[in-house]
């Protein structure tokens, strides 16, 4: 099996590494940040902290380098993700191509230069700690599924599956993957902006009384909007977030939205909140915390090019 990760920022990285741990998977990855590339290629791909693993990846900078691959794991931010396909798709021609993103719309546009698409979402995180080294934070389950109007076969989406949780990743192949995906939508919109907001840590958000508060009152409009959309979430987003804010678990985890703007890069904002905000429009469903926390994290972007 050929499988070449799109983005090998830190959850790429997770899934190259320990896919590369196997022996009857050859790992490919595409990412634009040269110097990591370059780390890769020389070193290995190195994850520390609730795991530690190095990988034999082969990385690339160059979409013209990447041979025909069975499988795709689309893992950059999602204002990239047209960009990044763009780029890749010729890889895929035969192929199935899966996101593991954040957000609401990744699949949309991967299918518009693929056909086969598998909708895909994933718990674990970490971060960049240097070129070629990720800091492995958290741990989580990941589950894969079709994409309806551009489905990847049933036999397909298991495969990838089995090789993921072989390599330490455990994946779920589901019928439908709406339902934790809009789970983990609704989790990120609902801590990342305020983490980001705040500079806090997810268990620091949690522990505060007034920001706990906000958090379920940005769940319980994402929850209203998943209902009007039909999606039965797999499990409560409320016990997700406060089991990730145990010590053990993402405590002082800071989300990759805190990341972000401690970086000055662009957030993934307008595809968390924000897309939450469009779908409850379609639906008539009122989501003003999601639309108020959208228009600040807007603003903290704005504020960079004064």
């Amino acid at each position: 099996m050929r499988v070449c990760i799109v983005g090998c920022g830190a959850v790429g990285s997770l899934f190259a590494a320990n896919l590369a741990q196997l022996d009857d998977v050859e790992v490919w990855a595409y990412d634009l940040a040269r110097d990591h590339v370059d780390a890769i290629n020389r070193d290995g791909l190195r994850l520390s902290g609730a795991g530690d693993v190095v990988g034999r990846v082969r990385a690339t900078a160059d979409a013209g380098e990447l041979p025909s691959c069975e499988f795709g794991i689309v893992a950059t931010k999602a204002m990239h993700t047209a960009s990044a396909i763009d780029a890749t798709a010729a890889a895929f021609a035969h192929g199935c191509v899966a996101t593991v993103q954040n957000g609401i719309g990744n699949e949309e546009a991967i299918a518009e230069r693929v056909e086969r698409v598998i909708r895909g979402t994933t718990f674990p995180a970490g971060k960049m700690v240097a070129p070629g080294h990720v800091q492995w934070d958290v741990k989580g389950d990941t589950t894969l599924g079709p994409f309806e109007p551009q489905p990847a076969p049933v036999a397909e989406i298991e495969r990838l599956a089995d090789a993921c949780t072989r390599a330490g990743m455990p994946t779920q192949a589901a019928a439908d993957a709406r339902g934790p995906q809009w789970r983990k939508v609704i989790f990120n919109a609902a801590t990342n902006p305020i983490g980001a907001l705040t500079g806090l840590t997810h268990g620091r958000v949690c522990e505060n009384a007034g920001l706990r508060r906000l958090v379920s009152g940005l769940v319980d409009e994402g929850k209203a909007v998943a209902t009007a959309e039909r999606i039965e979430l797999d499990a409560d987003p409320e016990e997700l977030i406060d089991h990730a804010a145990k010590p053990d678990v993402a405590y002082d985890h800071k989300a990759s939205m805190l990341q972000d703007v401690e970086a000055r890069r662009p957030t993934e904002i307008d595809y968390l909140n924000g897309g939450i905000v469009r779908f409850g429009k379609w639906r008539g469903v009122a989501t003003p915390l999601n639309k108020a926390v959208w228009a600040l994290v807007r603003g903290v972007e704005e504020s960079w090019k004064l």
